[in-house]
């Protein structure tokens, strides 16, 4: 039987859980499923600009060829090695900004000491590193944005962060997104950040094992500090075959507890490879089929220290370490 000084604790938890999700006006419905059709030719679009960002500008304009965009502008930010590509559509007027991730990544992670500072420009509390990165990319491509046109952002990785941190800048100069596509992305802001920017059409690509987008990780006896780390938008989870999962707010945030009863390992790094998602897309199209996903969420498990629920840092600097494309 549990004594009462580890019941007291747990529903001390559980009663600041509940608490916490009303607040954030977010759902908690594990199990429950939404009909919710995704466009994944559209998706592969971004996956396959995505990648582009990884090449050299000769052989981004080679891929753009077959696709209405022309590549407009190519960058590189040398002393945190990301580089971007701004390309243009001018039939449907809209233009698409793709950031690649740093292969510096560990010492990215490393630094993150999971610490939010306030940005000025928008308003709300981001990571450091990717919120510096992202302001150095938008100084460059301001003058490139051409009035009237939508714009929209993709990347992988810490790209995908970069490149969401950049539509928030973008939208906060009411420059009209059209939507954010990023895949295995990490975290960027808090509750406060995602709801200030929840008008925004966001949409998070992620497979089930992929341990970058859980990064930082979640860890339920933090729910006291309002600070923690929260993800935006809509979770498109890739699983095998035709069928993939929609999750948004805590039971996006609760996935990481499928991780908490089996031992990390480097099997879980491939399922971070940009290869994997652009396979996994084209396994859906066409006839993707929308199914359930199960958090395998147990309360006891989650607040207690039976099994772990945080990755350890020598986890997520593996995977860290191994976020540049192959």
């Amino acid at each position: 039987m549990y004594n009462p000084i580890f019941l007291k604790k747990y529903f001390s938890r559980l009663s600041t859980l509940l608490f916490f999700m009303f607040f954030a006006k977010l759902t908690f419905a594990v199990g429950e499923i939404k009909n919710t059709p995704i466009d994944f030719t559209d998706l592969k679009k971004y996956a396959l600009l995505s990648d582009a960002a990884y090449n050299t500008p000769e052989e981004i304009q080679k891929q753009l060829k077959s696709t209405n965009y022309r590549l407009s502008h190519y960058g590189n930010i040398a002393d945190i090695e990301i580089s971007y590509f701004l390309a243009t559509n001018d039939i449907d007027k809209n233009q698409v900004i793709s950031v690649r991730g740093t292969s510096n990544v560990e010492n990215a992670f490393v630094d993150i000491a999971l610490k939010l500072l306030l940005d000025k420009h928008t308003g709300i509390r981001l990571h450091n590193g990717f919120s510096l990165a992202a302001e150095k990319v938008y100084k460059a491509i301001q003058t490139k944005i051409k009035p009237g046109y939508t714009l929209s952002t993709t990347g992988h990785s810490l790209g995908g962060a970069v490149a969401l941190i950049l539509a928030m800048h973008l939208d906060t100069d009411k420059v009209k997104i059209d939507q954010v596509v990023t895949f295995g992305q990490p975290k960027v802001t808090n509750v406060a950040g995602a709801n200030k920017f929840e008008h925004l059409k966001i949409i998070r690509l992620v497979t089930p094992r992929d341990l970058v987008p859980l990064v930082p990780p979640f860890d339920p006896v933090d729910l006291n500090n309002i600070d923690i780390y929260w993800h935006l938008g809509k979770e498109i989870v890739l699983l095998e075959n035709k069928n993939y999962a929609v999750l948004e707010g805590v039971n996006s945030m609760l996935r990481a507890t499928r991780f908490t009863q089996e031992a990390l390992s480097e099997k879980n790094l491939h399922n971070h490879k940009m290869t994997l998602y652009i396979k996994l897309l084209n396994d859906k199209i066409p006839n993707a089929k929308q199914v359930p996903y199960k958090n395998n969420f147990n309360l006891f498990n989650l607040f207690g220290s039976r099994y772990q629920v945080i990755p350890s840092i020598k986890v997520v600097n593996e995977a860290a370490a191994a976020t540049v494309r192959i």
